[in-house]
């Protein structure tokens, strides 16, 4: 027969937390006769504050009453129970504990104790709840972004005139949102800087310092970064076609602010061209304008003024932005 000396070094020496109770299941019972010492790491509690008092004392308004319920119906049955639930340290933190709780039976099958060994499971718990928040997000992205490529195909289709010019508009449009998908992804907070937005779409025309950007950092959700970075491709490639970027003297200045309202941020920014052909406000609304005047107020509730300075077109977007 092995040393009981032996068996309370291996109990104390183990890293899971150990509670040896007896076995009434009604109140006050059962009482704890028995915590390793890391049920003293885990709790904070010293062994001499829980002896003799039952172990719901660790529990608190946010532990599963469903979990419990399943927990009494077990051992009622004389049944091993295992699960998680949501315990409470001395100082009042919380933490996930994954339970064991077996009985100890005497020569005659009565059960006499209840043997609980136990686990901090918090860092596990807080992983999985982050994984599957973001494959819900996944989910949510993903049908976002099909019905904006549907979308985006069916509108350029309406103002293509040939298949060439249909191609290399959409083609365009798919490989912007691509450029905007990999600036959140590559992000864990699953943002994308606003600058960093501007720039994959300007700096490849950036020759002789024609593109100027100013305004501070600022991170935009997904929700928010898709239709911008949709928006600011339309800007581009009209710039591109009939705007200052058409012309080699032609330049584009883009500002931004962010100002603190009563109930939440708003980002102004003000998008100028200067220097390119004479500027005129579009004869109909091709599928970039009724983008930005459309699709961006839609799903941003954009404020958008579209105006011909004397040296280029001047749009000038608000949006409202989520609290910090």
């Amino acid at each position: 027969m092995i040393d009981l000396r032996l068996l309370k070094a291996a109990v104390e020496a183990t890293g899971e937390a150990i509670l040896i109770t007896t076995a009434e299941l009604e109140e006050p019972g059962p009482r704890i006769e028995y915590a390793n010492k890391a049920f003293v790491r885990l709790t904070g509690y010293a062994s001499e504050e829980v002896l003799g008092r039952s172990p719901r004392f660790l529990q608190g308004p946010k532990t599963e009453r469903a979990i419990l319920k399943n927990a009494r119906a077990s051992l009622e049955a004389g049944e091993a129970f295992q699960s998680e639930a949501l315990n409470y340290r001395k100082d009042g933190s919380t933490y996930m504990v994954e339970w064991l709780i077996t009985p100890v039976r005497d020569a005659d099958g009565r059960i006499t104790h209840w043997v609980s060994a136990q686990r901090d499971v918090t860092d596990r718990r807080a992983f999985e709840d982050r994984q599957a928040m973001m494959v819900r997000e996944l989910h949510h992205r993903v049908k976002n972004t099909l019905a904006t490529v549907q979308a985006v195909l069916n509108a350029t289709m309406r103002s293509s005139v040939t298949m060439a010019e249909f191609g290399k508009a959409f083609t365009g449009r798919i490989v912007s949102l691509a450029r905007t998908h990999a600036l959140i992804t590559e992000d864990q907070a699953q943002v994308a800087s606003f600058e960093g937005l501007l720039r994959a779409e300007l700096d490849p025309y950036n020759e002789n310092d024609r593109i100027t950007l100013r305004g501070p950092n600022l991170s935009l959700p997904s929700e928010l970064a898709v239709p911008v970075g949709m928006a600011l491709h339309e800007l581009t490639s009209n710039a591109l076609r009939h705007g200052a970027l058409a012309h080699p003297s032609g330049r584009v200045t883009v500002t931004w602010t962010v100002e603190d309202r009563m109930d939440d941020r708003w980002l102004a920014w003000v998008w100028n061209e200067h220097d390119g052909p004479p500027p005129a406000l579009p004869t109909r609304e091709g599928f970039g304008m009724r983008l930005i005047n459309r699709i961006l107020a839609a799903q941003t509730g954009a404020e958008v003024d579209v105006a011909a300075d004397a040296d280029g077109l001047r749009i000038s977007i608000g949006i409202s932005l989520p609290n910090r």
